[in-house]
């Protein structure tokens, strides 16, 4: 595929960019990447944004442009498709820039999973695969911050999206060909989802290990704090681990503290670094202390405990075998080992496997065959799928 060029195009004033979002709509589409700072803070920090219309590539700089109301307003047009490569954490920060997620989305890193590419492929690589291109990733951790900008910074911010649009062409293209462009549409609608960019405090607790381990009233306790340093660390615009360690976290929801001397006594625990004396903290462990009995949190335990997962995960793999070779699709791009253990061991809530195209081409039957509802044999030399009790007839083969 030919990749003719146009110069790049250094936006600098709103009128410039108003242009470009116009002529996005007549295309129907515009590719977006950014480079951001994160490793200080809360919130990332927008450093660029890179543009690309046809072939057509823009750069602008939201440190000296304040003003990106004609881009929010595309982010929100449901007529031009916003295209980007693993693009999660981007949409996460234009939600915070425009208040709403953006819609619809095409992430040519999930498209190319479902045309044959490896999981999670790198934009680099889908590159050099599509088009024989060589991309310099030498400037991945520079600090996008500092100004002025060098020329090399920029070349590598709009290689980012310089061949995204043809990226889009050319998967969309083999997906078409091959039947799974439906396989796309769950996974591709969920990035539009404003619960995936939503902080719920009060949910962060389930993300910290161990909190399984402790007691309903520890576990309100942990609820309680977990949500007062998430909400501390977005007031200072801190990493959360800079106000408060999972660890030392785990602590505070063990001990419950009642005063400053206490909290003292908690390895990992630097009172004066709270900034109140932690005088809100303790506020934190009351309120979970008092929660009344019926509204203290739980945490779903799992499923009864497989004795033999080796020997499950096996039976599982023969499935994930005969799913693959109906669909033509590599077996670890539709399971991994590792996916297929988890779901052995009970772990079912964020499994790749229930989710999106898997979940329709072998999740689902991967979990009727855990639970015992499903079967296999072999008649004829071939693996035949059965969920037990099915009418005759049902019975999937390969």
């Amino acid at each position: 595929m030919a990749l003719d060029r146009k110069d790049p195009v250094y936006l600098h004033d709103t009128a410039g960019l108003r242009a470009l979002c116009d002529r996005a709509r007549t295309h129907g589409r515009i590719a977006i990447d950014t480079e951001f700072m994160r490793e200080k803070t809360y919130w990332a920090k927008l450093c660029l944004i890179q543009l690309a219309v046809g072939d057509e590539c823009a750069i602008l700089d939201p440190l000296q442009m304040s003003d990106l109301s004609p881009l929010v307003e595309v982010l929100a047009d449901e007529s031009v498709l916003k295209v980007l490569h693993a693009g999660s954490q981007d949409l996460e920060i234009f939600y915070r820039l425009a208040g709403f997620a953006a819609s619809p989305v095409f992430d040519t890193q999930i498209a190319a999973t479902v045309a044959g590419f490896p999981s999670q492929v790198g934009y680099a690589r889908l590159v050099k695969d599509l088009f024989d291109v060589d991309i310099d990733k030498s400037d991945t951790f520079t600090d996008w911050a500092r100004r002025p900008l060098t020329p090399a910074q920029i070349e590598y911010a709009l290689n980012d999206v310089r061949y995204l649009d043809g990226a889009y062409l050319e998967l969309t293209a083999r997906l078409e060909r091959d039947g799974r462009t439906a396989w796309l549409a769950g996974d591709l609608t969920n990035l539009s989802d404003p619960a995936l960019y939503e902080i719920r405090p009060e949910e962060q607790f389930r993300r910290i290990k161990r909190a399984s381990a402790l007691s309903r009233r520890q576990l309100g306790v942990m609820q309680q704090v977990a949500a007062w340093r998430e909400r501390e660390a977005m007031r200072r615009d801190l990493p959360r681990r800079w106000v408060l360690s999972d660890e030392t976290l785990t602590e505070v929801a063990r001990r419950r503290p009642v005063d400053v001397a206490a909290l003292g006594e908690i390895r990992g625990l630097n009172v004066r670094s709270l900034g109140d004396g932690g005088a809100t903290l303790l506020e934190a462990v009351v309120r979970g202390v008092a929660m009344p009995e019926e509204e203290l949190p739980r945490i779903d335990k799992k499923p009864r405990a497989i004795v033999d997962v080796e020997g499950v995960v096996e039976l599982m793999g023969a499935l994930v075998r005969v799913r693959a070779s109906e669909h033509g699709i590599a077996v670890p791009l539709l399971a991994t080992r590792g996916d297929l253990e988890h779901l052995a061991s009970g772990e079912r809530e964020g499994s790749p496997l229930l989710s999106g195209w898997r979940r329709t081409i072998v999740g689902d039957d991967l979990v009727l065959l855990v639970d015992g509802k499903l079967a296999l044999s072999v008649a004829d030399g071939k693996i035949v799928v059965e969920r037990l009790g099915a009418a005759e007839g049902d019975a999937a083969t390969s």
